[in-house]
Formats: structure tokens, sequence, C-alpha cells
């Protein structure tokens, strides 16, 4: 060691005044935020070289340090310890999967609702007493279609009972339990209804084919039947009151067994192979509802008000009447007087008079012209005397061929 600084002696010296002298100068020079390097004393807001030069050495192991421990960190955390994921993505899955169910229960909630809100406001504005059923079961057959409703005889079901939607109608109670009751539905093949078309006007059975779809026998051909017309209750059967919607025409085609005749499919307005909630009417007596009524009683009122308000004008006329001037003879005597010493009694309306019989005139009693020493009629009447208003006297004939009368001794 010794040797070798006695050998290169003078090279060290060098290399350590070198050195020193560019510390001093890295002290003094600044590097300014421009890039350049200067010595003025008024430009020295920038970094030393000095700085700079370790800041330039000293970063990049640091940089590589922190590097380094990231990604120990992120191998530890995301490959090492993964004990808790498992578990972790199994409570999430399981939550996943109750969130789901929820949903659809929601989903299924808000549906039902929407449905029974509009079985609610028909059955509001029906004039007819419903009551509302679910549907809990099916037949279990294509070739039946029927379906079982959770209310029976125990809530007041009958036989032969309607059974519609807020859509339109969708069968009748075929069978009653105390607890259920089981509904034939309409596109059954034992199954009818009257109907009619709302724009035609014309009459036909309703009734279900071997697959399930309703058509309208029994029509004559007529080509005033087009697709789009609506089908509505007749009323004829004494089961579905009259003007229910049924459905709609869908095509008209030819009957097979008779060939003047025609079969209308129809489309029906009720979705019957997808039925919830369903409205049994139990009574065909009208029901009003509170404004109905109160809008009746206004109606009786006014009718009332009108009738008096018709008495009063009548009474003021008969008062007006007897106020005015008649047109009877004041001086004429009166047709049926009242007995002597008879007088009204207290609170007893005196009986009107009975109009006076008009008297009957007669032609003048004088002689006529061909009577001797008589003045000639000069065509005035006066009236009979009483008695001899119904005794006229007998027309002559006198020789000269001129009317006459005789005169009465």
């Amino acid at each position: 060691m010794d040797s070798f600084l006695h050998r290169y002696r003078n090279l060290l010296v060098l290399l350590a005044l070198l050195l020193a002298q560019i510390i001093g100068l890295a002290v003094q020079v600044h590097r300014t935020e421009s890039g350049r390097n200067t010595l003025d004393p008024e430009d020295m807001s920038g970094v030393r070289l000095i700085r700079l030069w370790a800041d330039a050495v000293v970063a990049p192991p640091e940089q590589l340090s922190h590097a380094a421990k990231l990604g120990a960190k992120g191998l530890w955390q995301n490959y090492l310890d993964l004990r808790s994921i498992r578990a972790q993505n199994q409570q999430l899955q399981k939550t996943i999967d109750r969130l789901r169910l929820e949903q659809a229960s929601l989903l299924e909630d808000a549906k039902q609702g929407e449905r029974l809100q509009a079985l609610v406001d028909f059955q509001q504005k029906y004039i007819y007493k419903t009551l509302a059923a679910q549907a809990i079961g099916s037949s279990g057959s294509d070739s039946s279609r029927v379906f079982y409703i959770d209310k029976g005889s125990a809530e007041g079901l009958d036989r032969d009972m309607a059974v519609l939607t807020a859509d339109g109608i969708v069968g009748k109670v075929r069978e009653v339990f105390p607890h259920s009751a089981q509904v034939l539905a309409i596109n059954d093949e034992t199954s009818g209804a009257g109907v009619i078309l709302e724009t035609t006007r014309i009459r036909g059975i309703l009734r279900g084919n071997a697959s399930g779809r309703l058509q309208i026998v029994g029509i004559l051909k007529d080509d005033r039947i087009k697709p789009g017309e609506k089908v509505l209750t007749a009323g004829g059967d004494l089961i579905f009151p009259r003007g229910l919607p049924v459905g709609v025409v869908e095509k008209v085609v030819p009957d097979p067994d008779r060939d003047s005749f025609i079969d209308v499919i129809v489309t029906p307005a009720a979705h019957l192979d997808r039925l919830d909630e369903v409205l049994v009417i139990t009574s065909t007596e009208p029901r009003f509802s509170a404004e109905q009524q109160q809008d009746m009683a206004t109606s009786e009122t006014l009718k009332g008000a009108e009738a008096d308000a018709i008495k009063q004008q009548q009474k003021a006329s008969q008062i007006m009447a007897e106020r005015l001037p008649g047109l009877t003879d004041p001086n004429a005597p009166a047709a049926n007087p009242a007995a002597p010493g008879q007088t009204a009694q207290p609170g007893q309306t005196p009986s009107a008079p009975a109009e006076a019989p008009v008297p009957k005139l007669l032609p003048a009693r004088h002689p006529d012209r061909f009577t001797p020493g008589a003045t000639p009629s000069t065509g005035e009447e006066t009236p009979a005397p009483a008695g001899l208003e119904n005794k006229p006297d007998k027309p002559t004939q006198h020789p000269s061929g001129q009317p006459g009368r005789n005169p009465k001794p």
C-alpha cells in the first residue's frame, strides 16, 4: 500500500486537486430552470451542480429499491396470501344469487301489482258485483281446458257464474267446492257463449275448437265481416252480461260442413294461457258507487223541483184566469145553483159552477108574408122561450111553392 502511494503520489495529488476544483465549481455554479449554468450572483435561483450530481447518483438506487418493495408487496398480496379469498368468493357468489332471487321476486310482485291494480280499477267501475279470485291450477290435460280458483261456495260462488278479467271474458264456473271452484274456459269445445259483432251487429255462438282456438259458428256468408272487428257478448246466454269484450276477428274461413256458412276465428281479449287473477260475477243486480248514487239523488231532486215549478205555473195560470174577464154572460142563470140554505162547510172547497147552457136560437115567431095582415119577416132571430127550444115548427108547403111556417095560436 505504501509503495502504491509512493509510486503514484504525484498522480493522486493531481486527481485530488482536480476533484477539489470540480467540487468547488459545483458548489459555486447553479443550474437554472432554463437548463444553462451561470455564475451570475443576481441569477442564483437554480440548483447547485453538486446537489444535482448527488441526486443523479442517489435517485436510481432509491427508485430500484422502491420498485422492488412494491413488487414484493404485490406478489405477497396477489399470489401468496390467498387463504381467505376462496371463502370471500363463495360468500360473494351466495350474495349474488340471493340478490338475483330478490330481483326476480320484486319484478314478479311489481307485475302482479299492476295486474291487481287494473283488476281493482275494473271492479270499481263495473256495475255488477264481483269477487276476486286467484288461479291455483289447471286440469293437466290438453283436451280439457279448465282451471281452478281459490274461492268456492263458502265465498258465495255458484255454478254458471261468469268469470272474466279486466281484458275480457274467461269462462264460467263449472263445479263448486267449499273453498275452490272449477272454471271452464271459453276456448273449450264444450263451452259456448252468445256474441255479437260490434260493427255489423251480426250474432253468433262462440265456442272453442279442437286446437283451443276461439271461433264463431252458425253465421251465413257476409262480406261485411272484416279482420280487426271487435266481438262483444250478446247477453242471450244468461251467463255473460251484455257488452263484455270477447276479442277481435282474426280471419274468416268457410264452414267445412255447410257451404253457405262461415266460421269466424277470434283472437281472445283475455290471456287464456297465462291467467293469474280473475273476477267472478256473483250478482247481476246493478250497483252504483257513492258518486253515482249522489248523481241519481241530485237528478231526483231536480225532477221534484221541476214538478213543483210546473204546479206553481199551473196554479198561477188558474189565478190569472179567474182575474181576467170571462166570456160568459153575467146575467145568465147558474146551471146548478146551490140549494137554499145550503152553505159551504168550513174547509170545503165549493164546487165550480157548471157552464150555463147556451140558449138555442129559433126563428122569429111572426106570421110569414103569405098570412093575411102579417108583417113580412126580416130574417131576424130571437131566442126561443123556455120550453120551446126543442119544439121546432113543422114547415108547410104553400100553394105558391114557397116554404113558410104556420103561426102558433
